[in-house]
This record gives C-alpha cells, sequence and structure tokens, in this order.
C-alpha cells in the first residue's frame, strides 16, 4: 500500500470516527438531541462506501480522500439536524 493511499484512507477514517463520536456524546450526554443506534453508525457507513468503491480507479476530479471526508461529516450533521428536528 502506498503512503498517500494510506494517508487518504486515515483522513476518511479519522473524519468519520469523530464525526460518529460526537453524534454519540450529544446523544448521550447532552440530552439536546436523541440519536438511536443506526443513525449514529451513518458516517462509518459513508466510510464504508469509500473503502468499497476505491478499487483500483481510474478516480474522477470529485472522487477525493477530501471530498468523502466532508460527505461523512455532513451525513453527521444531517442526522443530528434530522434528530434535533423530530
Amino acid at each position: 500500500m502506498e503512503i498517500e493511499r494510506a494517508r487518504e484512507d486515515a483522513l476518511v477514517a479519522g473524519v468519520a470516527g469523530v464525526t460518529t463520536i460526537a453524534i454519540a456524546l450529544l446523544s448521550s450526554f447532552t440530552g439536546v438531541v436523541s440519536v438511536a443506534t443506526l443513525p449514529t453508525l451513518a458516517p462509518l457507513a459513508v466510510y464504508a462506501v469509500y473503502l468499497f468503491s476505491r478499487k483500483g480507479g481510474p478516480y474522477g476530479t470529485v472522487d477525493t480522500a477530501r471530498n468523502w471526508a466532508v460527505a461523512a461529516a455532513g451525513v453527521g450533521a444531517l442526522v443530528l439536524l434530522a434528530s434535533a428536528a423530530l
């Protein structure tokens, strides 16, 4: 595995993991939102899609690790907003 590929994987995994932990902590300790277990894991699902979609390329200009990390954070934000609204 190339070091650059490992850095990209670590970026997306880190953002997905931190977002998942943030949702769980906000749900458990603050009481502002109440999120079930499955929606809490939604950012990790984005990471899983990232891993299984990157099977050799060629990759487009939009298919970057930064965009996947933004997608994982965006899904986490959507889960929080949907839970706060419900």
